[in-house]
This record gives C-alpha cells, sequence and structure tokens, in this order.
C-alpha cells in the first residue's frame, strides 16, 4: 500500500472541454478525496474573441483570446476544485479544414512523439491511476481532439503506469434527448435534414457499447458553472439557457468507454474507479 492519493488525470484538446465532457466527474471525484489532473493542450486562440469575433475577422487576436480563454479555465477549475491544472500551451489549430491547421506551432503539427513525450512526464509526476480523453476520432473530428487523442494513448504506452484508461463516450439515446432539447430551447430552429441527423447519430455510440455509466448528477450545478466561466465562447450559450435544473437532466450522467483496465472490475460499471478502492 501506498499513501499516495488516487488520482484522476483528463487530458484534453482546449479551455472549455472540460467542463462539457468531464465536469462531472473532475467535481465528483474531487468531492470524494481523489486527486483531479486537468492537462489542456492548446491555448484555445482559436475561439471567439470579445464581442464574439470570430477567428479571420477584423479584430480577432489570438494572443488575447488565448490569455481571455485561459483566465476562463482557470474560473472553471476553481468551480470544478480541480487539484492540479497543467497547460501544454500549443497553439490552437481550429477547425477541419482552416489555415490554422498547417500553422507551425498548432497542435495539429506537432509530432505526436513530442507531444506526447511531454504528456509522459507528467504521468510519470503524477502517477494517474485512471486517465480519460477522447476517442480516436476525437468525438467528432476536430484535429485537436483527435491530436489529444494520439499523444494520450502514446504517453500511455511510453509509461505502462495507468491501470485505467477510458475514452469519453456519449450513448445514442443521449444524443437523441439532446436534440429534443435543442429544438426546444432553439425556439424556431429547423428540423434537422435527414443527412444531418445521420450524421449526429453516428457520433454516438449503441448504449450497450458504453461501458462506464458516471452518475454526477450531484454536481450538475457545478459542472454549468465552469461551462459559464467560459462565457466568451458562443457555442455554450445554448447550455446555459437551459437553467441548472434541465441542464442536470441532459448533463447529469457521464458517459465512457473503458479501452485498458488492470483491476478485472467487470462492466459495466458506475465508477472509474472500481476495483481502485
Amino acid at each position: 500500500m501506498t499513501d499516495r492519493p488516487l488520482t484522476l488525470m483528463a487530458v484534453h484538446a482546449h479551455p472549455d472541454d472540460e467542463a462539457t465532457g468531464t465536469g462531472g466527474v473532475l467535481a465528483r471525484y474531487a468531492a470524494e478525496g481523489i486527486r483531479t489532473v486537468l492537462v489542456t493542450c492548446t491555448d484555445g486562440g482559436c475561439g471567439d474573441g470579445a464581442g464574439g469575433v470570430k477567428p479571420g475577422e477584423p479584430g480577432h487576436d489570438p494572443v488575447a483570446v488565448a490569455s481571455m480563454r485561459r483566465q476562463e479555465l482557470e474560473a472553471s477549475c476553481e468551480v470544478l476544485e480541480v487539484s492540479h491544472l497543467e497547460l501544454l500551451d500549443y497553439a490552437d489549430s481550429g477547425m477541419v479544414g482552416w489555415p490554422s491547421n498547417e500553422a507551425p506551432g498548432s497542435f495539429w503539427q506537432t509530432p505526436v512523439e513530442e507531444g506526447a513525450a511531454r504528456l509522459a512526464e507528467l504521468m510519470r509526476h503524477y502517477r494517474p491511476d485512471v486517465v480519460v480523453t477522447y476517442d480516436e476520432n476525437g468525438f467528432y473530428g476536430h484535429p485537436d481532439h483527435i491530436q489529444a487523442h494520439r499523444i494520450t494513448m502514446a504517453a500511455l504506452e511510453m509509461t505502462s503506469l495507468t491501470p485505467k484508461v477510458y475514452w469519453t463516450a456519449m450513448p445514442r439515446s443521449a444524443m437523441q434527448r439532446f436534440g429534443e432539447l435543442m429544438r426546444e430551447f432553439g425556439g424556431d430552429m429547423p428540423e434537422p435534414d435527414p443527412a444531418e441527423a445521420a450524421e449526429i447519430a453516428e457520433i454516438g455510440l449503441p448504449d450497450d457499447e458504453i461501458t462506464t455509466w458516471v452518475d454526477t448528477t450531484a454536481f450538475s450545478g457545478q459542472k454549468f458553472d465552469a461551462l459559464a466561466a467560459h462565457a466568451s465562447q458562443g457555442e455554450n450559450i445554448f447550455f446555459l439557457k437551459m437553467g441548472k435544473e434541465r441542464f442536470g437532466e441532459l448533463m447529469g450522467m457521464e458517459t465512457f468507454v473503458r479501452v485498458k483496465d488492470a483491476t478485472g472490475a467487470a462492466v459495466p460499471e458506475n465508477d472509474l474507479f472500481s476495483g481502485l478502492r
């Protein structure tokens, strides 16, 4: 036995990803006395600027945006009571097909071995019992999410220290409810065309492929407030329109696919730390 605390490490691409994807588990496990480590890979400089100005528009300053988003990230971590925030601080690569994908120094252009080596050093330092990141498609195909997946899996191979590894996932049943709520709160939002609806459905997994269902309903208020800390990003406004009660109904269960386990814990499971305590 060791007095080293049980540790969760979440590896995310941008400021605000920690709130939407893992805000509930970060808050829940912090409340249970587990050490939580957030690794944010990029500076978020391709996000919206002050006043909602978009990348490429006059007045968008990636350096200023990155500074603003770092402050928002730190505020989110305070809300979620994250124990340690680590910033790899690569330049945000932007969405698929943006010129920023090709920019020298962008995360997408960083050799996987380089990013993995830096992350592996953090893993050796914190020795996480559980690591969470995205699947090989970065959940929805964002270049920085895919790169975060790649460096995480490579770093895990370099270190061989972590007994349990998970990818974030969304069950198809939840994707359906999400679509219904988007239409409810979107007012006159049109019904998606069949091709778009099919594409959205493909993001999720069949419910029986989800290995791990973690109830974070009791922490959905913290998750809401952490998301609100990233108020500069327009895509988050939709979630905030719901109010905390409806937000908790939609976002109170966080789901994962377990891709590595050295504990023998049975699946489906309701705790990322099953078999470790």
